[in-house]
């Protein structure tokens, strides 16, 4: 089977097309035949090599949707069942951007059925991200929120999840995305450059680290999306990062929130398995909006 994987780190031209047998699922996994692929910017940090791994080769990718090719001995799983599935850690032989990747039986989630693989592909790793930051903030109904990169995946979906708990969100991202965040729920707007209204928490997923501090009240709560990056607590703040786990539980309700109407699910662009590299650099080109997904 083919597999986008790299064995040196750099730019988009590091990923490589590769022909490797097809994995076989073990105790407690299962085989997925992809059917569309996610590409993330943690897999612009694995190609480069900001997560290590040097002199091995690596796969690439995250998210998956797809069909169960293949099952281990994991009975709530069938041979034809579509699902969406989180294939977590950064450096591993074989990933999602594959024509088949064998995942654990726990990360696995049944797809959502009012949208197709492609879409579906979107989902996993920033709607976990969304929601797992959100349960770390732990803010209650009518509290306020100002979420930092609205306009991007994980942004997005966060909006979405907040304002359906009951929490009021004020979008910070480019003054062109005002429309589209609102859309999504959120109430108020800050424009990207302007100084926005002290909020309850601060979800800064667009990596602003201490400026976006300042905009916590005292008292609150800053968590953001890079693991150990967050700034030194201050005035009471509370400061975290998530990491995101793996968790079908969880995303089997995120794929019932996006068949309910409460998720959007973004793709900006589709490419072939094999122009994994193209894909690679039109996101290091910048004002993506939605994931861009590889089909094999």
């Amino acid at each position: 089977m083919r597999a986008a994987v790299v064995t040196e780190f750099g730019g988009p031209e590091a990923v490589e097309i590769v022909d490797v047998e097809r994995p076989e699922p073990g105790a407690g996994q299962i085989r997925i035949k992809v059917a569309g692929a996610a590409l993330n910017p943690v897999d612009a940090g694995v190609r480069s090599g900001a997560f290590g791994g040097a002199g091995q080769r690596i796969g690439l990718g995250w998210d998956v949707a797809g069909t169960v090719d293949a099952v281990g001995d994991s009975p709530e799983w069938q041979v034809g069942d579509k699902v969406i599935a989180v294939h977590h850690g950064p450096i591993k032989q074989l990933g999602t951007h594959a024509e088949y990747v064998v995942v654990d039986a726990s990360a696995v989630a049944a797809a959502p059925t009012s949208v197709d693989a492609v879409h579906a592909a979107s989902i996993p790793l920033n709607a976990l991200t969304a929601a797992q930051t959100l349960d770390r903030l732990a803010l209650e109904p009518g509290q306020s929120l100002l979420i930092t990169g609205a306009a991007g995946a994980v942004g997005g979906y966060a909006i979405q999840l907040a304002a359906h708990r009951g929490i009021e969100v004020t979008a910070y991202a480019a003054e062109a995305d005002e429309e589209l965040t609102r859309s999504f729920g959120a109430t108020a707007f800050a424009a990207r450059g302007t100084t926005p209204a002290p909020a309850d928490g601060v979800l800064d997923a667009a990596f602003i680290g201490a400026e976006a501090l300042g905009w916590v009240r005292d008292g609150g709560a800053y968590v953001g999306v890079i693991p150990g990056a967050e700034p030194a607590p201050e005035r009471g703040v509370r400061t975290s990062s998530v990491e995101v786990t793996a968790d079908g539980t969880r995303l089997a309700e995120l794929a019932r929130l996006t068949d309910e109407g409460v998720l959007t699910a973004r793709v900006a662009e589709t490419f072939p398995l094999t122009d994994a590299a193209k894909a690679h650099a039109r996101l290091a080109e910048g004002g993506v909006r939605g994931r861009l997904v590889l089909v094999p």
